[in-house]
């Protein structure tokens, strides 16, 4: 329980001795002032604050205790941990710096994460289970269900203590809380991160750079194998590979022994269009029938009889003669193109044959950096291959996982129906508690449900107008009882619950003034301190016989009336 809470700045409201059982810090609203106003003046809030300053919360730039007003005085807390008497100090200034002492022993200095450590094994014993290699839910993460805080929107509903609590952290504490395997909703919430990489991958992969590094299983398996078939092809062309010094010049050779039959050819094709043409030629070199040659002269006759008549026997055998010579020259020619052309013929034969061998010792050599430039793309191929194949694996994975994922949330949900099996009796007894609890409340009571579902355990609590916000957060009420019950039996937990008066709001005042009494029940049997910020309008709208609430009420008032009213003694931010 927390006994005392005091500070070194001279205007705060020291709140005297806090007894066991049911403590009640009241606010005085003055006339006009409207709800929020004395919320933010009185200072009932921050009481709750000052509780999670002082055990470890994170103390941020936006934080009270780190306000000009504030930041160089320091906070005191007397309560009893693990039934020691323990004060631990903290100034927002030297946040990271956490002073406690147990008496008589002397003073430790702790940092936050220490503090938190310290205290988590303290009062649930989590630093044992994480030497025993697990990992439990933190201690700011349980704590929070025993000291809601309405900044983090704690008042929201039962199973949660802050709007932005995460599935798994809600599963793995509550379940821890109740007593039962928190390991599975550990690993269900490594399910879900998997889920979320894997999400958030597939839609990198579906678009974008990052596709194009990935890709499609199914794409990358054809390439693949393809590019896997080369590869085995050019090792072997790299194992057989032959160098040849001389390679380089076998390929000039080569070359001019090309060209020189080229230009044979070519000549060759000359000289048979050559060929053609004289044979053409000679075919048609035939002297003038002499029938037809002396008609002709006899024509000229007529004109120049005397001269014609002298000369037509010469004029005979000239033709006679041409017609010879040129058939002479006509057939040499022809015997000569004959005969170049099969000179060029035997010079072929002898370059193609040395063309054939060299042809033949390039096929089965190569030159060295005809060696070295195969080497390199072999080097190049195996690094692609190499690639493709961890892209395709990655794929592989990428598209299989979620078949995986859903085999584990399988395999988790059985898990959690068997642990619900085993620990039957557990869960039977929060249930009933809150159950016993909501209907001491209500005529008709509320219950609580914990459903084995295929994304962990899910709580809900149905209870009749649980639409209203009135009964929502008396939910929360019989959720809180309910824990302080199992934690008790179990002795865990910091032996104390805090309600802000935001708990209270909507309520109907019969049921507030039941919640108190109820509360201070509970909270008598079961040896634990239950403190209660309220507005003192609030808290004595409705009586309720064999109960009074002044009983409880702390001395020390605030009040929003005057500037050093509230918990701090003046105003500030």
């Amino acid at each position: 329980m927390i006994h005392h809470i005091f500070c070194t700045l001279p205007s705060f409201k020291d709140l005297g001795d806090l007894k066991p059982g049911l403590n009640v810090l009241l606010a005085q609203k003055t006339n006009g002032a409207t709800t929020k106003q004395t919320r933010n003046r009185a200072g009932k809030t921050s009481f709750v604050e000052l509780v999670h300053f002082l055990l470890g919360a994170d103390a941020g730039p936006e934080s009270i205790f780190r306000t000009a007003e504030l930041a160089e005085h320091t906070f005191n807390m007397d309560f009893d941990l693990k039934l020691e008497r323990t004060v631990v100090e903290r100034s927002g200034g030297s946040k990271a710096k956490i002073f406690v002492t147990v008496p008589p022993s002397p003073k430790v200095k702790f940092s936050a994460t220490e503090w938190c450590a310290f205290l988590g094994e303290q009062m649930f014993g989590l630093s044992s289970l994480e030497a025993a290699g697990s990992k439990p839910p933190s201690f700011r993460s349980l704590f929070a269900y025993f000291v809601r805080r309405q900044a983090s929107g704690a008042f929201m509903t039962p199973e949660k203590q802050a709007t932005m609590q995460g599935t798994g952290d809600m599963q793995m504490a509550l379940m821890f809380l109740l007593g039962l395997d928190w390991q599975i909703a550990r690993d269900w919430q490594a399910v879900r991160d998997r889920e979320k990489t894997l999400e958030e991958l597939k839609k990198a992969a579906s678009n974008g750079v990052f596709g194009s590094i990935i890709g499609k299983a199914a794409d990358l398996r054809t390439e693949l194998t393809i590019q896997e078939a080369r590869l085995k092809k050019l090792h072997a062309e790299v194992e057989t590979f032959h160098v040849l010094p001389e390679y380089r010049q076998l390929e000039v050779e080569s070359a001019t022994l090309t060209r020189q039959l080229n230009d044979l050819a070519n000549a060759n094709t000359i000289d048979f269009s050559a060929i053609r043409d004289l044979e053409s030629a000679l075919a048609s070199e035939v002297p003038p029938d002499h029938e037809d040659l002396q008609a002709v002269y006899q024509e000229a006759g007529i004109v120049l009889p005397g001269l014609v008549k002298r000369r037509y026997e010469d004029v005979k055998s000239f033709h006679e003669s041409v017609v010879r010579n040129r058939k002479d020259y006509l057939s040499s020619e022809l015997e000569a193109a004959k005969l170049r052309i099969e000179l060029r013929d035997s010079k072929k034969a002898q370059l193609d044959q040395r063309r054939g061998e060299i042809l033949g010792i390039l096929k089965s050599h190569g030159a060295l950096e005809q060696f070295l430039k195969l080497q390199g793309e072999l080097g190049r191929l195996e690094s692609e291959v190499e690639s493709l194949r961890q892209r395709f694996e990655a794929a592989e994975q990428l598209e299989g996982t979620k078949n995986e994922l859903e085999i584990e949330r399988n395999r988790l949900t059985i898990r959690l129906r068997r642990d619900f099996a085993e620990q039957k009796d557990r869960l039977a007894e929060a249930i009933v508690a809150f159950e016993e609890i909501s209907q001491r409340l209500y005529e008709s009571a509320g219950s609580m449900t914990v459903d084995e579902t295929s994304n962990g355990p899910i709580f809900k609590f149905p209870m009749q107008g649980q639409r209203s916000k009135g009964i929502k957060n008396m939910q929360i009420f019989c959720f809180d009882m309910m824990l302080m019950r199992l934690c008790a039996k179990r002795q865990v937990g910091p032996g104390f619950l805090i309600h802000d008066s935001h708990l209270f709001d909507g309520v109907d005042g019969r049921q507030v003034i039941s919640a108190l009494r109820l509360g201070s029940e509970i909270a008598q049997e079961l040896n634990f301190q239950y403190i209660v910020t309220m507005n003192e309008d609030d808290a004595f709208k409705e009586t309720i016989d064999g109960f009074d609430l002044n009983d409880y009420v702390l001395p020390k008032r605030l009040t929003d009336a005057t500037e050093d009213g509230g918990l701090f003694g003046l105003r500030f931010g």
